[in-house]
């Protein structure tokens, strides 16, 4: 029973991690500059699931969260010449640089994230019940 909960363990922290990914794509959805305050938009943050076979035994595995490095995703472009951060020459001049960040693809891994991670609460809560009910049959 133990393996089942620090299996479901594993899979809260990782969830955990996936939400703060999601919540800081979300909060940066329109900084045009970088934590170093140079012209850059924001980076999209991406959190990848892996087996870990650390956690658990007879087979099964737990979950742990790799934090994928920044790719360099392509900016989206709009024109607004009189905003500060506009690109003041080249082919793009007048034109400011934003993340390209899916605010309904970030709600969605949102969702995603917080279902999962009540399921295994809920897996959590039926494993420790289990060991109750053990230990009341054994005493």
């Amino acid at each position: 029973m133990l393996s089942a909960i620090n299996i479901s363990s594993s899979a809260l922290v990782a969830e955990r991690a996936r939400m703060d990914a999601i919540s800081s794509n979300l909060a940066n959805i329109s900084s045009t500059r970088n934590e170093n305050g140079e012209l850059e938009p924001f980076q999209q943050k991406f959190v990848i699931l892996q087996t870990d076979p650390t956690v658990g035994s007879n087979g099964a595995a737990g979950v742990k969260a790799i934090a994928q490095p920044p790719t360099n995703i392509e900016p989206l472009y709009k024109f607004d010449p009189s905003n500060p951060e506009a690109i003041k020459d080249g082919p793009r001049k007048g034109y400011v640089a934003y993340p390209n960040v899916s605010m309904m693809e970030q709600f969605t891994d949102a969702i995603v994230a917080a279902r999962t991670y009540e399921a295994n609460l809920g897996v959590m809560q039926i494993a420790k019940d289990m060991e109750q009910q053990s230990l009341k049959i054994i005493a």
